[in-house]
């Protein structure tokens, strides 16, 4: 129920990566750095093309709307509560050497980089996972990570004032969390629409959160890395007036994209994306061909 190794093994048996001792995945520093460089939606579409349709969650408010936050997924399930579970879980906890109420379970197990994403089915009265001592110990446990709290948080003026962490949560209220169970610790859990799996990497935008599945997250950053660098390469050849929007928006042609790669092998706006390799896209537009396409002006 609490963090078990077994489950967490078997949910995320598609990851082939490094791993906490508990099983979950451990995306690495620099995958996570990669991903804070990239957009929600440029993120959304590898998740989507690849089947994974429940991933995001635009439903909150947010302690620090401008920022980005990324990290890996702890996760928790509350239900309302019940005495003769409570008395159960409560005993499990203690039987585990857990201390305090569940929340504070959740918080005792976070490290660097993490994110806690908490199911407490949009319960806000008296629903409030954190205030401000539990977001300073997550500020000082995770160093950049923070919440996401399908629910409510406290303390909004203090919780305001922490540096480094970010919050994303449901409403506020004065009240204090209480009858609530939790009945499972990095478990799948469901937030609003999306679902979140232990050691997902949680993407935290302007916009909403997107949970992307560990063994999918290389892909979907080179694929929207790709996006990213092709949309610069294409926003200037459009303000030349080199290209067409048509041309651009449809599949290359040989000669664009022997003009992309002479300006991606040179210019400045390329260097922080010369790690790609493009031998499968060129390959595409040799077999391709350029008949039916829009032409280069000349």
């Amino acid at each position: 129920m609490f963090d078990r190794k077994e489950d967490i093994l078997k949910w995320t048996e598609k990851w082939n990566g490094e791993r906490f001792e508990n099983g979950r995945p451990k995306v690495s520093d620099d995958l996570l750095d990669r991903v804070k460089r990239i957009t929600l939606e440029e993120a959304w579409g590898p998740l989507w093309n690849n089947g994974y349709r429940f991933q995001f969650e635009g439903g909150f408010k947010i302690v620090h709307p401008n920022e980005v936050m990324v990290g890996r997924a702890v996760t928790a399930v509350m239900v309302p509560t019940r005495p003769d579970l409570h008395e159960t879980l409560v005993a499990v906890g203690a039987s585990e050497g857990r201390k305090g109420f569940y929340n504070q379970w959740v918080i005792d197990v976070l490290q660097d980089r993490d994110v806690a994403v908490v199911d407490m089915f949009d319960k806000v009265h008296l629903g409030t996972y954190v205030g401000g001592n539990l977001s300073t110990a997550i500020a000082a446990r995770t160093g950049s990570g923070g919440a996401v709290i399908w629910g409510g948080i406290r303390d909004n003026s203090q919780v305001e004032q922490i540096d480094g962490i970010n919050v994303y949560y449901r409403g506020s209220d004065p009240t204090a969390i209480a009858d609530v169970v939790m009945t499972g610790m990095n478990v799948p859990c469901r937030i609003g629409a999306a679902v979140c799996l232990p050691g997902d990497i949680v993407f935290g935008t302007p916009n909403g959160v997107i949970f992307i599945p560990p063994h999918l997250a290389e892909q979907a950053v080179i694929e929207a890395e790709k996006s990213q660098v092709r949309d610069i390469f294409g926003f200037i050849r459009l303000r030349s007036g080199t290209y067409s929007t048509a041309q651009i928006d449809s599949p290359w042609t040989v000669e664009i994209w022997d003009d992309f790669m002479a300006w991606f092998q040179q210019e400045e706006q390329a260097k922080l994306y010369r790690h790609l390799i493009w031998e499968h896209e060129l390959e595409e537009a040799r077999n391709r061909g350029d008949e039916g396409l829009p032409q280069v002006r000349a």
